[in-house]
């Protein structure tokens, strides 16, 4: 099983950067269409668009269409559910109420769980009583599989930046470990949000933060012939030894 993780578009239309954030996630889907062999699924963890504009929604649109495999995308901090909704149809979001964009893909050796962090008007994540019932129902429905988990917001204290806290208070971030680590069978957590690469833990489940695609948005330091090049997550997975992450950087020009 092989999925390609993207995060962190950023696509505006308004932004002195804004062609080169389109063009770093064009480049970046035509890298992954390169790829032999081919992914199983591009999830992409939110924060497709700047504002949660529809007309940045149809433009990320089209460069996802271009996506020789099934594209699954889920809200980070800067997206609008409703718009997200009206841009892309439910195979993309392959749930049934019009609430939380919350869901499980279920067709794979490893059941994968998409979260909704997102919290309108703030840049850190929520999770309320409502979504923690919502995880625990999806985890319940079947504990016989290997799970992976994936939310826009890392549920560990980020040390590097300036704010290591990336939900609202500790409390509701301490309330959704608690919840993941009652379930065994969760054996990853994926992540962007923080756009540079970390590592963490939940109890004993490893957390792998992605990089930010846009690559005028990405923070940490990297050599002057990378600067313009995006880099995405390829994880690879295994019934002997779990998932394996490969950092994949795209083709210079």
């Amino acid at each position: 099983m092989i999925i390609a993780q993207i995060s962190d578009t950023h696509i505006a239309l308004d932004t002195p950067d804004a062609d080169r954030r389109i063009e770093d996630f064009e480049r970046t889907i035509a890298d992954i269409n390169a790829l032999d062999p081919a992914p199983d699924m591009i999830i992409h963890t939110g924060d497709i668009v700047q504002n949660g504009r529809l007309d940045e929604y149809q433009r990320a649109a089209e460069v996802m269409q271009r996506a020789d495999a099934p594209v699954y995308v889920m809200v980070g901090n800067k997206d609008d559910r409703a718009h997200l909704r009206q841009t892309f149809s439910s195979a993309s979001y392959p749930t049934a109420d019009e609430g939380f964009i919350a869901y499980s893909i279920e067709d794979y050796p490893v059941r994968l769980v998409v979260l909704d962090t997102l919290n309108p008007g703030s840049n850190k994540g929520e999770f309320c009583a409502e979504r923690l019932a919502g995880l625990e129902k999806m985890l319940e429905a079947d504990t016989t599989k290997p799970v992976a988990v994936f939310a826009h917001h890392p549920p560990f204290l980020v040390q590097e930046g300036p704010d290591p806290l990336h939900f609202e208070s500790e409390e509701i971030m301490q309330r959704f470990c608690n919840t993941l680590q009652r379930f065994p069978s969760i054996i990853s957590i994926f992540c962007g949000h923080v756009h540079r690469g970390v590592a963490g833990l939940v109890g004993s489940i490893p957390v792998l933060v992605m990089p930010c695609i846009a690559t005028t948005l990405r923070r940490g330091d990297y050599p002057e012939h990378m600067k313009t090049r995006p880099v995405w997550h390829l994880h690879r997975y295994e019934p002997d030894w779990g998932f394996t992450t490969e950092l994949r950087i795209v083709a210079d020009r």
